[in-house]
């Protein structure tokens, strides 16, 4: 018996998920996209919880904050347009409005360790937590590639910092550089936060523990072309 074989096997007994799909499902789209992710140079990606990845912590974003996409450079545009898909107003102090335990403290007022606490002392329900709405397998991947101890606060730099390495693995350099395409990059962006559409018009993870694309397609592209008119 393979790896892949032995693990769903494992795992077969284990109780459904809220949102219904089966455990085998979940364990072989997990396998699925993390094999899609190691091709796409990340080893790491899909680790812990497959039922809390990319989750987004907001609704439909309201259209009266479309145009409240601020930021000076052309990625911290991007980052505002990421932060409003996926985390709404709370920003940098945003938790998945799923969670019924909240943090204690504002994210922003806790160190990371003090966050990972939380997640292992409540679990059973979404932790995306931040602007960029970090879920746990994420968040743990990032702080250790960023080589942050857990004492460190979960201050907007440090969110902002951590952000920067998931647009790194999008592409982010490439597409400046004009080696990959506007359309490439921004469904790899969608593969990594779900509240952004991919070419389709929905969510990569539509359906999947209640995801959706909170902004539309259109909307996204039109921002893109602005922010990176020479891309």
């Amino acid at each position: 018996m393979n790896r892949r074989s032995l693990l769903i096997s494992m795992l077969a007994s284990v109780a459904l998920p809220a949102h219904g799909q089966s455990t085998r499902y979940e364990l072989e789209n997990s396998l699925t996209e993390r094999a899609k992710w190691r091709s796409f140079g990340n080893k790491d990606w899909l680790t812990g919880d497959p039922i809390e990845r990319a989750r987004s912590g907001r609704s439909r974003v309201k259209t009266y904050e479309l145009e409240n996409v601020g930021g000076g450079t052309p990625v911290a545009r991007l980052k505002s347009l990421i932060a409003l898909a996926e985390a709404g107003p709370k920003g940098y102090d945003a938790v998945h409005v799923g969670a019924k335990v909240k943090t204690p403290r504002p994210p922003t007022q806790m160190t990371l360790g003090q966050i990972l606490a939380w997640i292992k002392r409540t679990p059973g329900q979404p932790h995306a937590i931040g602007r960029y709405q970090f879920i746990p397998p994420t968040l743990r991947v990032l702080v250790k590639r960023a080589g942050l101890p857990t004492t460190v606060r979960f201050s907007p730099p440090v969110q902002d910092q951590l952000a920067d390495l998931l647009l790194a693995d999008a592409g982010l350099q490439k597409f400046q550089a004009g080696r990959l395409s506007r359309k490439r990059f921004m469904n790899n962006l969608a593969k990594i936060w779900a509240g952004l559409p991919n070419s389709s018009g929905k969510s990569h993870y539509d359906g999947f523990a209640g995801n959706r694309a909170t902004i539309t397609r259109t909307y996204f592209d039109a921002k893109m072309r602005e922010f990176f008119p020479a891309a």
